[in-house]
Protein backbone atom coordinates (compact mmCIF):
# COMPACT_ATOMS: atom_id res chain seq x y z
CA UNK A 1 0.00 0.00 0.00
CA UNK A 2 1.60 3.18 -1.03
CA UNK A 3 0.58 6.55 0.82
CA UNK A 4 0.05 9.60 -1.28
CA UNK A 5 1.01 13.10 0.72
CA UNK A 6 0.28 16.32 -0.84
CA UNK A 7 1.33 19.56 0.12
CA UNK A 8 -0.88 22.34 1.53
CA UNK A 9 -3.37 23.91 -1.00
CA UNK A 10 -1.71 27.55 -1.24
CA UNK A 11 -5.84 28.70 -2.37
CA UNK A 12 -6.54 27.73 1.28
CA UNK A 13 -4.68 30.24 2.67
CA UNK A 14 -6.80 32.85 5.36
CA UNK A 15 -6.21 35.29 7.28
CA UNK A 16 -6.99 34.56 11.27
CA UNK A 17 -9.63 37.37 10.96
CA UNK A 18 -11.36 35.81 8.45
CA UNK A 19 -11.66 32.53 9.95
CA UNK A 20 -12.79 33.82 13.08
CA UNK A 21 -15.66 36.38 11.24
CA UNK A 22 -16.60 32.89 9.06
CA UNK A 23 -15.27 30.02 11.17
CA UNK A 24 -18.81 28.14 10.31
CA UNK A 25 -18.40 28.12 6.75
CA UNK A 26 -14.56 27.32 7.01
CA UNK A 27 -15.37 24.28 9.66
CA UNK A 28 -18.13 23.39 7.13
CA UNK A 29 -15.24 23.07 4.20
CA UNK A 30 -12.55 21.27 6.68
CA UNK A 31 -15.19 18.80 7.25
CA UNK A 32 -16.49 18.37 3.48
CA UNK A 33 -13.16 18.28 1.65
CA UNK A 34 -10.58 17.17 4.59
CA UNK A 35 -8.57 19.69 3.72
CA UNK A 36 -6.64 22.07 5.88
CA UNK A 37 -6.11 25.55 5.72
CA UNK A 38 -3.39 27.92 6.76
CA UNK A 39 -3.91 30.67 8.87
CA UNK A 40 -2.31 33.33 8.67
CA UNK A 41 -1.23 36.24 11.37
CA UNK A 42 -0.17 39.72 9.77
CA UNK A 43 0.52 38.16 6.34
CA UNK A 44 2.55 35.12 7.58
CA UNK A 45 2.06 31.50 8.06
CA UNK A 46 1.10 30.68 12.00
CA UNK A 47 -1.36 27.65 12.06
CA UNK A 48 -2.83 24.64 9.91
CA UNK A 49 -6.36 23.93 11.18
CA UNK A 50 -8.21 20.39 10.14
CA UNK A 51 -10.75 18.40 10.89
CA UNK A 52 -10.90 16.35 13.65
CA UNK A 53 -11.51 13.42 11.25
CA UNK A 54 -8.64 14.56 8.79
CA UNK A 55 -6.32 14.67 11.90
CA UNK A 56 -7.10 11.32 12.87
CA UNK A 57 -6.01 10.05 9.50
CA UNK A 58 -3.04 12.05 9.49
CA UNK A 59 -2.12 9.93 13.19
CA UNK A 60 -2.96 6.50 11.77
CA UNK A 61 -1.35 7.06 8.58
CA UNK A 62 1.96 8.23 10.93
CA UNK A 63 1.45 5.36 12.80
CA UNK A 64 1.48 2.98 9.92
CA UNK A 65 4.92 4.78 8.69
CA UNK A 66 6.22 4.09 11.81
CA UNK A 67 5.38 0.60 11.73
CA UNK A 68 6.97 -0.09 8.49
CA UNK A 69 10.04 1.75 9.51
CA UNK A 70 10.41 -0.78 12.67
CA UNK A 71 9.50 -3.36 10.49
CA UNK A 72 12.83 -2.55 7.79
CA UNK A 73 14.69 -2.37 10.71
CA UNK A 74 13.68 -6.08 12.27
CA UNK A 75 14.70 -7.62 8.57
CA UNK A 76 17.68 -5.53 8.33
CA UNK A 77 18.50 -6.80 11.86
CA UNK A 78 17.49 -10.37 10.90
CA UNK A 79 19.61 -10.59 7.71
CA UNK A 80 22.70 -9.50 9.56
CA UNK A 81 22.29 -12.38 11.96
CA UNK A 82 21.51 -9.78 14.81
CA UNK A 83 18.76 -12.74 16.23
CA UNK A 84 17.81 -14.64 18.90
CA UNK A 85 15.67 -17.52 19.91
CA UNK A 86 12.26 -16.08 20.93
CA UNK A 87 12.68 -19.01 23.53
CA UNK A 88 15.63 -17.34 25.11
CA UNK A 89 14.21 -14.11 24.85
CA UNK A 90 10.94 -14.96 27.06
CA UNK A 91 13.19 -17.07 29.67
CA UNK A 92 14.90 -13.66 29.73
CA UNK A 93 12.36 -11.26 29.94
CA UNK A 94 10.64 -13.86 32.79
CA UNK A 95 13.63 -13.88 34.77
CA UNK A 96 13.93 -10.23 34.79
CA UNK A 97 10.17 -9.36 35.78
CA UNK A 98 10.26 -12.51 38.35
CA UNK A 99 7.19 -14.50 36.96
CA UNK A 100 7.59 -18.34 35.58
CA UNK A 101 7.20 -18.91 32.00
CA UNK A 102 5.34 -22.58 33.30
CA UNK A 103 2.21 -23.32 33.34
Amino acid sequence: MKAVFTMVDLENVHSLSDFQRNAKSHVERLKRTGEPEVLTVNGHAEVIVQSAKSYQKLLDDAEFARSLRIIKKSIEQAKAGKVRPMKEFLEELAAEHGFSLQP
